[in-house]
């Protein structure tokens, strides 16, 4: 169920940045398809709870996709937003950790997979290739199998780059698509339109305090297969 101002997941807020637990559904920034972004649920949010009077300030620091959950960082103010562009740029100290469901085992318990990925914007989609080609970009990722069940398998995946649709793309190249994933090689869609992947945990040094390490983790979705395989991580 998308996030309204009354349902905002909140995982952590200060004066100046706020986490959220984004729902599927929800697009982080407003887009062509003029349904309410995220970032206007999340102004609406402060606005209620502070009873701030006039515009509040809100910078977008980065993006999940539509279909994907879990964390979403803002910056509330403009002292915070430049110094966490630059923060989010330095990836080493940033660190960002997906889960994914996929239907089928990995070829390896754990694996770099890298590959040269070129975009098509008209059908906003990614093709993770083996070898670079005309206009691609190399992408990195590490993942872990770490759950298992009859079915399906629950990987968890540590981005090195930050391409259009890359955990989907590269999993699908190596025959895991994550579950719902129609459009990288899915059978079918989930109920919801929702995918099983979902920022997990974040971890990056306050904007402003900077002798201060944060970091945040993101409850699954309220569904019996995240929840099954949740458990199989915290049980093993």
């Amino acid at each position: 169920m998308p996030s309204t101002a009354q349902n905002l997941d909140v995982v952590y807020q200060d004066n100046h940045l706020i986490v959220i637990n984004k729902q599927s559904g929800d697009i982080v920034q407003g887009d062509k398809t003029g349904d309410t972004p995220l970032s206007d649920i999340v102004k609406s949010y402060i606005k209620e709870k502070y009873q701030k009077p006039g515009a509040v300030y809100l910078g977008v620091v980065h993006r999940l996709d539509r279909p994907t959950t879990g964390l979403v960082l803002f910056a509330r103010t403009s002292k915070a937003l430049p110094r966490l562009n630059k923060l989010f740029a330095e990836k080493e100290v940033v660190t960002k950790t997906y889960w994914a469901v996929v239907k089928q085992r990995p070829p390896k318990i754990e694996d770099t997979l890298i590959h040269w990925m070129t975009r098509n914007p008209q059908k906003n989609k990614s093709t993770a290739h083996s070898k670079e080609c005309n206009g691609s970009k190399k992408a990195s990722l590490h993942y872990r199998l770490i759950a298992t069940s009859d079915r399906y398998s629950l990987l968890e995946v540590t981005l090195h780059t930050g391409r259009h649709h890359q955990i989907r793309a590269q999993l699908a190249a190596i025959g895991c698509p994550i579950k719902g994933d129609l459009k990288y090689g899915y059978d079918r869609s989930n109920p919801d339109g929702s995918i099983h992947l979902h920022a997990r945990y974040l971890s990056l040094i306050h904007p402003v305090r900077s002798e201060e390490r944060l970091e945040f983790t993101a409850n699954v979705p309220k569904d019996t297969l995240w929840k099954a395989l949740e458990e199989a991580v915290t049980t093993n």
